[in-house]
């Protein structure tokens, strides 16, 4: 049996559940199958003996460490399936590689950094290109030697021994393959390297998902432009800051490649996900065991077979690793604080968990809509009646405004939530110029956040937004709910104005109770909102501090960046909670007049 017909038993036994695989798994096959019944019809073609070259590289090597070690290297099922599409595709015509970028998310210690060493020692040698140069990147320079050093030992340790690790030396922080001057190399900010001159020919970004930035990922893509056959591969976990580029561009993109539903496709980007599955709709569903799994949840249950070889596609099998994983998930649920790396690290499923993050972001992404459909909730259901909280924040940063508007459905109260933001002109081109990447230009064109002549933000534009959402939309506005502090100048020209105008201190008394009640009201289930990026950039930042008495407050010092778009929110929530029952000043706040 040829490897293509390999690949193809092993793809329909994913896809009808003779291996056990994750949804997005599955899709990886259905893609590598749809794909295969194109050849002859579309650019792309399959070189079996391409993918078989690889796989005779790869078993020219030897495991270094566990229960393998001094081993020959013999591909897995689901190595077969990975490296024979990076390296079988090809283009029918000038045979060049078919797939420019790769993203690979699964377990740890599923042989990935060993897979990466292999690959690398091949990018420099055996591929063909001349004077390859490839880059291990990592936000710290001991975690690129996990690839570096891998490489190294493994070019020693060959089932050819001397005669074959004399073809290559290591020098000057450099694994160099001596006939034909490529050379595999790390870099990490610790290095403090700038890249400049760096001519990537194939790239490896490890643990992407620690990297709050996409500085590395910039770097090697811009720099292999005058490379003909160049390759980024991103190898991770998952992880729990939702912050990171990774999760919010690189996991939400490749899942939409994947998904066979989807419009979004990417001839050139090859992408597989293992993962042990959850709930990722906004209803409660029922799993095949009976249980009832909320949004958000898990459907499978950590320690069974199903989680494990979901995540674990390479070592999933090997009795050491499953009894391995069994103990640490029993020690996680009897110790909750090692539960998240658990999750993340050994099941592969991404969690919102900084210390004292406000929100969990599954329950806050569960409550998104389409904006049309908010639009007609507002209108339909709340009569466009709403609670206006301004967060003016300082006058050289963003100011923000959040509408809500309650109303009632099968008995209870929901909100629908509305946000814009406003950033003044200078303050707009220092972040777009920053290292952190913040997408105010994305958010600009799309109009979540306006810019404002000058280098302060203009109050005077804020309500003249305002107003004209509201009569655009014929929202019938209750109240104004802001600060009072420095924000005199509003106050006057809104009372003036005939315009209702609540002073919301900010202090436990008046915050603490709506703080609360909008993150339970939202794991209920009870809000809706649009998915407006720059709110969710904000929801995601958003920490808290608690005192003595189990009060809680949005901490804006030690929140990561910006979160003025929820403080608006909560200011206006302070008001739109107390619906139910006439309103006091500074009344104090319970759970029994929210909810009766």
């Amino acid at each position: 049996m040829g490897i293509l017909n390999e690949l193809i038993t092993y793809s329909n036994a994913v896809i009808n559940d003779k291996i056990i695989a994750c949804k997005k798994h599955k899709w990886a096959c259905l893609r590598f199958l749809k794909d295969v019944d194109r050849r002859g019809k579309w650019r792309w073609d399959f070189d079996e003996l391409r993918a078989e070259k690889y796989f005779k590289w790869m078993r020219l090597f030897k495991h270094s460490k566990g229960a393998l070690a001094g081993q020959t290297k013999e591909p897995c099922d689901y190595e077969l399936f990975v490296y024979s599409n990076i390296y079988g595709w090809i283009d029918g015509k000038t045979e060049a590689r078919r797939f420019r970028r790769t993203y690979e998310q699964l377990a740890r210690k599923q042989a990935k950094s060993q897979d990466k060493a292999i690959q690398a020692l091949y990018e420099i040698s055996r591929f063909g290109e001349p004077r390859a140069e490839v880059y291990i990147a990592a936000t710290k320079k001991p975690q690129t030697m996990f690839i570096w050093g891998e490489a190294d030992w493994l070019y020693r340790n060959t089932i050819f021994g001397k005669d074959f690790a004399d073809k290559f030396e290591t020098k000057y922080g450099k694994i160099i393959h001596k006939a034909s001057g490529g050379f595999i190399e790390s870099m990490s900010q610790d290095d403090k390297k700038t890249g400049d001159g760096q001519n990537p020919q194939f790239g490896v970004i490890d643990e992407y998902h620690l990297q709050d930035t996409t500085e590395y990922y910039d770097l090697l893509t811009s720099g292999m432009k005058t490379r003909p056959n160049p390759l980024l591969s991103i190898i991770t976990t998952a992880g729990f800051e939702l912050n990171n580029p990774c999760y919010t561009v690189e996991y939400k993109y490749v899942s939409e490649i994947l998904d066979p539903n989807s419009p979004i496709e990417n001839d050139r980007y090859f992408a597989i996900i293992c993962e042990a599955e959850r709930n990722e709709t906004s209803e409660t569903i029922i799993a095949p065991d009976g249980r009832e799994i909320e949004p958000g949840g898990l459907i499978d249950e950590i320690g069974t077979d199903e989680a494990i070889m979901k995540s674990n596609p390479v070592t999933g099998n090997c009795p050491v690793t499953r009894e391995n994983i069994i103990i640490e998930t029993d020690e996680a649920r009897d110790k909750p604080e090692k539960m998240r790396d658990v999750l993340t690290k050994t099941y592969n499923i991404w969690i919102q968990s900084r210390p004292e993050g406000y929100i969990d972001m599954t329950h806050w992404t569960n409550c998104k809509v389409k904006n049309e459909e908010l639009l007609d909730i507002i209108k339909r259901k709340a009569g466009g009646v709403c609670y206006i909280g301004i967060d003016l924040s300082t006058s050289i940063d963003l100011t923000s405004v959040g509408f809500i508007f309650p109303y009632k459905e099968d008995g209870v109260y929901k909100y629908a939530l509305y946000s814009h933001s406003f950033i003044p002109l200078a303050k707009y081109n220092e972040k777009i110029g920053a290292s952190d990447k913040v997408p105010y230009d994305v958010w600009k064109r799309n109009k979540h956040v306006t810019v404002t002549d000058g280098s302060v933000v203009d109050y005077e534009f804020v309500l003249q937004y305002i107003s004209n959402t509201i009569e655009e939309k014929g929202w019938l506005p209750k109240e104004y709910c802001f600060d009072p502090d420095n924000a005199t100048w509003m106050n006057n020209r809104l009372e003036s104005e005939g315009k209702v105008v609540v002073h919301v201190r900010q202090g436990p008394r008046t915050l603490s109770a709506p703080t609360k009640a909008f993150r339970d009201t939202m794991y209920l289930g009870r809000l809706v909102h649009d998915g407006n990026p720059l709110l969710n950039w904000s929801m995601n930042n958003a920490v808290v501090r608690v005192d003595q008495l189990q009060n809680i407050l949005l901490d804006k010092v030690r929140s990561k960046c910006r979160i003025d778009p929820v403080g608006a929110l909560l200011n206006a929530f302070y008001r739109a909670m107390l619906v139910q029952e006439p309103v006091e000043e500074e009344k104090e706040v319970t759970w029994g007049v929210m909810f009766g």
